[in-house]
């Protein structure tokens, strides 16, 4: 059963970056990359607004709210290892020139099949 746990908590992640790129887009960011793996990590979201690189952490929860609220577990050291990530990215790709910008999105996920409820975080660290 341990890894019944662990394709939950994957299929809900995915729900949550779908409901993250859906809302994105329709906000007129235009999405660079997904799930982008280096050796430090993984970026959620890698989407691009008004010339503005913005790496984007997505935080999914059920909304029975047990383990807290999805934004609150962005904490130093997610913060740390996200931008690590990032400036890897930059240098991997020669992104130098743009800004950039790191964003929060927390979604939360109802039992009752209702839409998600997306909070979008600008500038959150």
């Amino acid at each position: 059963m341990k890894g019944h746990g662990i394709d939950n908590r994957k299929q809900l992640g995915k729900l949550g970056e779908d409901a993250a790129e859906a809302f994105l887009s329709k906000q007129n960011y235009r999405i660079v990359a997904r799930n982008w793996r280096c050796r430090t990590g993984e970026l959620d979201i890698i989407a691009e607004q008004a010339g503005t690189l913005v790496f984007v952490e997505v935080r999914t929860r059920r909304s029975s709210g047990r383990f807290g609220l999805a934004k609150e577990s962005v904490d130093i050291r997610k913060q740390l290892k996200v931008k690590e990530t990032a400036q890897y990215y930059l240098h991997r790709f020669q992104k130098y020139e743009l800004p950039v910008r790191f964003d929060v999105i927390a979604v939360e996920i109802s039992t009752e099949g209702a839409a998600p409820h997306i909070e979008h975080i600008e500038g959150a660290f």
